[in-house]
């Protein structure tokens, strides 16, 4: 009598899984070409004032969002809480100088490399995860996720070696790609630090990072003489330049939403396999779209760091399982 009604809601999930899963990666792939566009084909010299402008973007919709939701509680709802607040401050700040060393990094990386090469010059996240998981929580990893890793380096190496033989090289875009897998894995490690402090709101400490990055960025902008870069910048009071920079900003805060709401509906593994996944779309995309040609080395390069990294979240998934399955038999005992 009730089986048409559970195969129902069972599609209905299935159908919600795959409209977030689409959501994910179509917001995820333009969220990089927007960002690329932005910082390379404005003529504007400053990744950093870029990057500032979207996280402000991301602090307005929040504080928007939080002021709506305390006027309209059933129609809009946001967690409760003040950035402002001295203790917040002091235990949120460390993390949001990692998040804004993240972010910088990331979109310095992505000004001075491809879209098609963005991927493998960021892939080092996984091996930087394992290395400070035990240097900073002594938590050691197996052997076969070691060799997962290995896979990763081996295919980020061949990546750089074949990436050094085209034009569109960039030496210093390459080492910021490492440096925004470092700061990354950093962040992970202390988020999960810093949520207690928030009740383990995840959109609370997105809105506190949005905000103390916004005033980080200002004396960085400073010291990188950006200031005077967009104040002698010709569009800038021309009213395209604002909407694509709003847009830009948009899409910053749309990638965050959407990740988190991937997870939600699914879970972190499935997250990590659709972000792979994702990762090998829009390489494919990238090359057409910018008509570039590549090596058979070099799209070797990117299926080792690909089938390295599906491999490790295989192999930490069948951890995760067994480590589950001994706890279970120990309550039973």
């Amino acid at each position: 009598m009730y089986q048409p009604l559970e195969k129902e809601n069972l599609f209905t999930k299935y159908i919600r899984i795959a409209v977030v899963v689409a959501a994910y990666w179509v917001i995820s792939i333009l969220t990089v070409f927007v960002n690329k566009a932005l910082l390379s084909g404005l003529k504007l010299d400053a990744p950093l004032f870029v990057t500032w402008f979207q996280v402000l973007t991301s602090s307005t919709i929040c504080f928007t969002m939080s002021m709506l939701s305390k006027r309209f509680p059933r129609a809009v709802s946001f967690p409760e809480g003040n950035p402002f607040d001295r203790e917040t401050f002091r235990k949120v700040l460390p993390l949001s100088i990692l998040f804004t060393a993240m972010i910088a990094t990331n979109n310095l990386c992505l000004k001075y490399v491809g879209v098609a090469f963005y991927y493998v010059g960021r892939s080092l996240t996984t091996v930087f995860n394992v290395m400070l998981t035990y240097a900073l929580l002594g938590q050691k990893t197996s052997s076969k996720a070691c060799m997962c890793c290995v896979l990763i380096v081996a295919g980020f190496w061949i990546g750089v070696d074949q990436e050094s033989l085209t034009e569109s090289f960039s030496l210093i875009g390459t080492i910021f790609g490492v440096l925004g897998s470092l700061s990354l894995s950093l962040y992970s490690i202390y988020t999960k630090r810093t949520l207690q402090h928030v009740n383990q709101e995840v959109w609370l400490l997105s809105y506190y990072n949005n905000v103390y990055s916004a005033v980080l960025f200002i004396p960085l902008m400073l010291i990188n003489g950006e200031v005077q870069e967009v104040l002698n910048y010709e569009h800038l009071f021309e009213g395209w330049f604002w909407g694509v920079m709003t847009i830009g900003g948009v899409f910053g805060f749309a990638i965050g939403f959407v990740t988190t709401l991937q997870i939600k509906v699914t879970s972190p593994l499935t997250h990590n396999i659709s972000g792979t996944a994702k990762a090998c779309a829009q390489t494919v995309i990238a090359t057409s779209w910018y008509q570039e040609t590549k090596s058979f080395l070099w799209w070797t390069s990117n299926v080792v760091v690909l089938l390295g990294s599906a491999f490790y979240t295989r192999v930490k998934q069948l951890e995760m399982d067994q480590t589950h399955r001994e706890q279970m038999s120990s309550q039973k005992v």
